[in-house]
């Protein structure tokens, strides 16, 4: 939601083979969600080519099936920030 919101207020299109999963806290950091490694299978076979996680979820990275593992692009988030940049192609200036 916090992606689709900043595309729209900023004019930036999503990238459209990037699929992200996680929750935002109030700080602007990316928290751990479950059920990655069928959100991942889902993306895969959506034909997403680029998948962003939440950094916290690394532990869940071996549950993945190799295929998916060597077919996708994996980017880990530690903050909202990275998700912006991951998300719509370039780094966005913070507001002062």
């Amino acid at each position: 939601m916090f992606v689709a919101l900043a595309s729209a207020l900023t004019g930036r299109p999503v990238k459209p083979e990037v699929a992200m999963t996680g929750e935002i806290s109030l700080r602007g950091l990316v928290l751990p969600v479950g059920g990655i490694k069928e959100k991942v299978l889902a993306a895969m076979h959506a034909g997403i080519k680029t998948v962003m996680l939440p950094a916290r979820n690394r532990r869940d990275y071996e549950e993945i099936p190799e295929e998916a593992r060597r077919g996708l692009e994996f980017i880990w988030l530690e903050t909202a920030d990275q998700a912006l940049e991951g998300a719509l192609g370039e780094k966005v200036a913070a507001a002062a």
